[in-house]
């Protein structure tokens, strides 16, 4: 995400880097490059004039050009404002009330039934509430079962009746059935259209007037651009919506809607959809986006993916295995899953600074795991468990087994006995250090 965006920007900040002359003359250069690349990236020109104009008068009124490090007091200054751009501080989600109702709303094709059952699996693993996920689109066909589909895959109620066509009846029923029933949290998945049109906005301001949410978010995807923010804008006059969730994030490298929504509609982008997985939506930091736009990383949030999904029994596990010496390649692939499940590969490289500077726009190829496992399972259970049986002939024979070359089977022995060896450099305390910067 934002990765054409922050290549400009970078760009046109270097000059300015270091401990370099500046002058007022190429500080207004670089601020007509930042303007070319919010425009580039889809950002509305009012918007990218306002933001360079701030970032100028800004730089001039703290005497940027006389400190001893200009280069690096701009880009802070740059830093600050592309924060207050995308919202300034996290915004929350008021899940109070008996119960707490979540309106969803968007057009048709922006991921608004993955995004509702995306939310029930964040409110129910993260903040333990009991949600009820309720099909008010009866018009798209399946749109029932596919929300009943995911409400099975995350383990979470959907309240459907198919036979009703009313969305309002059905949204009443199902707060009556929640109240019976004590759910804390309620979300509503309501129709989408192709394009916005008189009937769906009358259908859900009917279904918000009956149901008074205390919460409606309107989904839009990211990769619209532009035309994401003026969807919004119409659906914001009628609705009032609370706050936005843009989707598709992880496709988006220009970012213009992210960069130009909260401007246009003064409401927080409280989610982000980063991926086509049930868990694949994160709260959105305003201050962490712009630190991974500006190359500098999002280390506190790979510390919280790390946090929920390293498997603490397993880490001492591996830990006691690693201090006998009898670490084997399937203690390796198990590492390998704990680590895919914290996310794509091209989002955790986002996460650590510099990385995504030192790919310099290489692919990240995201099915280089399925390779290795496919190598591992090859293996026979003794050759799993000692490394050191791995001869050319057996090598030859793990490799044809899997559909694979013996290129591919050096390679992964390479890299299983760097990771060995990293391993072991962090026994005898410093292992100790890392579970603590993980919170275990």
């Amino acid at each position: 995400m934002f990765e054409q965006f922050s290549q400009r920007l970078d760009k046109a900040l270097k000059t300015l880097k270091g401990h370099g002359r500046i002058t007022e003359i190429n500080v207004a250069e670089t601020m007509k490059e930042i303007r070319r690349a919010l425009l580039d990236a889809d950002v509305n020109f009012k918007i990218a004039k306002s933001f360079t104009e701030d970032v100028k008068q800004k730089a001039l009124g703290q005497k940027v050009l006389t400190s001893l490090k200009p280069g690096q007091l701009l880009i802070k200054i740059v830093q600050d404002e592309l924060t207050a751009l995308l919202g300034g501080e996290k915004a929350s989600l008021a899940v109070s009330g008996k119960p707490a109702v979540i309106l969803i709303s968007g057009l048709q094709g922006s991921g608004k039934t993955t995004c509702t059952a995306k939310l029930a699996k964040h409110l129910k693993t993260k903040q333990a509430k009991k949600v009820l996920l309720v099909a008010c689109d009866v018009y798209r066909p399946a749109a029932i079962e596919q929300l009943q589909v995911l409400g099975e895959q995350i383990d979470v109620a959907v309240f459907a009746q198919p036979e009703n066509n009313n969305p309002v009846e059905i949204a009443k029923n199902a707060l009556q059935h929640a109240k019976t029933h004590q759910f804390n949290v309620v979300i509503i998945d309501s129709a989408g259209r192709l394009a916005i049109d008189e009937a769906l906005m009358q259908e859900i301001d009917n279904i918000h007037k009956a149901v008074r949410p205390t919460e409606t978010l309107f989904v839009v995807d990211a990769m619209m651009g532009q035309d994401a923010v003026n969807t919004a804008k119409a659906f914001h006059d009628l609705l009032q919506f609370d706050g936005i969730v843009l989707t598709k994030m992880d496709g988006d490298t220009r970012g213009g809607a992210a960069l130009s929504i909260k401007s246009i509609v003064n409401k927080p982008i409280k989610f982000i959809g980063t991926g086509e997985k049930v868990d694949a939506l994160d709260v959105f930091h305003p201050d962490r986006m712009a630190e991974r736009i500006l190359g500098m990383g999002d280390v506190v949030s790979l510390v919280e993916r790390a946090q929920e999904q390293v498997d603490e029994e397993e880490a001492k596990r591996i830990q006691r295995k690693i201090s006998k010496n009898q670490f084997g390649y399937d203690d390796f692939l198990s590492q390998l899953k704990q680590v895919q499940r914290m996310g794509s590969m091209k989002d955790l490289v986002g996460m650590i600074p510099g990385a995504s500077k030192a790919l310099n726009g290489a692919e990240i190829n995201e099915d280089a795991f399925k390779g290795v496992e496919a190598l591992i399972q090859s293996m026979t259970p003794k050759e799993r468990q000692q490394p050191k049986l791995l001869d050319y002939s057996r090598k030859k024979r793990i490799a044809k087994g899997a559909g694979m070359q013996i290129d591919d089977i050096n390679k992964l022995v390479k890299q299983f006995e760097q990771m060995s060896k990293m391993m072991k450099m962090m026994q005898g305390g410093k292992s100790s250090k890392l579970m603590q910067m993980f919170g275990k």
